[in-house]
């Protein structure tokens, strides 16, 4: 899952950043409204976090921008605003969630996870292919029924591949979905990925099997018995 942070407390962006990778977030950050513009214009976002005391604008102006495009990515606003009248005007605004900080972190994860969760949004709790379950929520990957050990990227790419079972899924979107704005990507990157992945699941008898469409992208199917 890709998620956008606009923050423009330096100290506050790198622990969310921080935090978010460690859930399984592909993550980028941006401090101004201006920015943030930008990134929603070349960038499909799953989610994402949105201050209001930005130093260019107020993070109401840019909710209002993004609804009124038709933009239906779930926002969670977080903000040191902790009226009531605050949170009404957030949510009129188009945000589907409001955290006032200070926050757990833990408590944003989930937050973050339970609008990703709702009908028509990003994740599913558990998907499945033969005998292959990923539980999108704690990350863990099983093969009937035992844990196998995947890389963060390498769980990202068999979760993007579950969630469209027997249909192509094309490297350059493997490539927006993985890789943030600062992240060096390398032209194998995917390929590299795509081949560790392959043999894990080899290995552990997985009856799901990844298949390269040349010059395309790449499919998973259930192995036919």
């Amino acid at each position: 899952m890709r998620v956008l942070i606009v923050e423009d407390e330096a100290r506050i962006a790198e622990i969310l950043e921080g935090a978010l990778e460690k859930a399984g977030f592909v993550v980028d950050a941006v401090s101004s409204c201006a920015d943030a513009r930008e990134a929603f214009s070349l960038n499909p976002y799953d989610i994402a976090i949105l201050d209001l005391g930005l130093p260019d604008r107020d993070g109401i102006s840019l909710l209002d921008e993004v609804r009124s495009t038709g933009n239906p990515i779930p926002i969670l606003v977080l903000t040191a605003r902790d009226a009531v009248e605050d949170r009404v005007i957030g949510l009129d605004a188009g945000a589907d969630d409001y955290l006032v900080k200070p926050f757990a972190m833990v408590e944003l994860i989930a937050r973050a996870k339970a609008l990703l969760r709702r009908p028509g949004s990003a994740l599913g709790t558990k998907l499945s292919a033969g005998n292959l379950v990923f539980d999108s929520i704690g990350r863990d990957v099983q093969i009937d029924g035992h844990l196998l050990s995947l890389a963060r990227r390498e769980a990202a790419i068999l979760e993007h591949l579950l969630r469209r079972l027997d249909r192509v899924v094309p490297k350059a979107v493997l490539e927006e979905k993985l890789y943030g704005i600062d992240d060096e990507l390398e032209s194998n990157a995917i390929p590299v990925h795509i081949h560790h992945l392959r043999r894990k699941l080899m290995e552990a008898g997985a009856t799901a099997e990844i298949h390269t469409v040349r010059g395309i992208g790449y499919i998973l199917t259930e192995a036919k018995s």
